[in-house]
Order: C-alpha cells, then sequence, then structure tokens
C-alpha cells in the first residue's frame, strides 16, 4: 500500500508560479514512477508529468518548457513546478504513483488532489 499527499496548490494570476508537493508514505520501495494528473471541470483527468525511479522524466505537451518535476531517488517525494501558468492550467491536480509487478500488473495509487486556480 502506498499513501500519497499533495499540498502546494492556491490561486494565482496568469504568469505566476506554483510549487506542488506530494509526499509518498508506505510501499514506497516498490514504487516505479511518481506523476502528476490533473482534471478541469467538466473534462476528463489528464496526465501532466512523471518521473521514474531512475530519474527520467516525462511531459504532455502543453506543459513542456513550464512545468517541471522532480523528486528524490527514493521515491519518497515529488514535486512539480509550474511556472507563466495560465488558465487553461486551472484544474485540480492529483498526484499519482505506479507500481508494476511481474506480467505486467500496473498498480496506481492516488492522492486526494489539490486545487490550483490561475485568473485571467
Amino acid at each position: 500500500q502506498v499513501q500519497l499527499v499533495e499540498s502546494g496548490g492556491g490561486f494565482v494570476q496568469a504568469g505566476g508560479s506554483l510549487r506542488l508537493s506530494c509526499a509518498a508514505s508506505g510501499s514506497t520501495f516498490a514504487i516505479n514512477t511518481l506523476g502528476w494528473y490533473r482534471q478541469a471541470p467538466g473534462k476528463e483527468r489528464e496526465w501532466v508529468a512523471d518521473i521514474a525511479s531512475d530519474g527520467r522524466t516525462n511531459y504532455t505537451n502543453s506543459v513542456k518548457g513550464r512545468f517541471t518535476i522532480s523528486g528524490d531517488n527514493a521515491m519518497n517525494t515529488v514535486y512539480l513546478q509550474m511556472n507563466k501558468l495560465n488558465a487553461e492550467d486551472t484544474a485540480v491536480y492529483y498526484c499519482n504513483a505506479v507500481i508494476i509487478y511481474a506480467g505486467p500488473y500496473f498498480l496506481n495509487y492516488w492522492g486526494q488532489g489539490t486545487q490550483v486556480t490561475v485568473s485571467s
């Protein structure tokens, strides 16, 4: 089992910055990737970025060059530095942890979400 707790959301004007944090606990040694998803009102949840246990990072195109994901090698904490925010970034942001078992079988864990609101 893995527990995820996000923090750092809030209200910011367009062009501003926010930093999200996610603290993982439990069986963190088994985590393969930590990442961030977001869900805007009336839209489906979408993947934003992730970081693997070997440090490799991936981003969705709309945030490349503006967002930076980072974390510790122990996969205990993951951050999302968000710069040059715009109204389209407004959403609830969820931390995600993936554990891959032989098979392969994927097990996803989710945090409770943190609201990010960008005013234009």
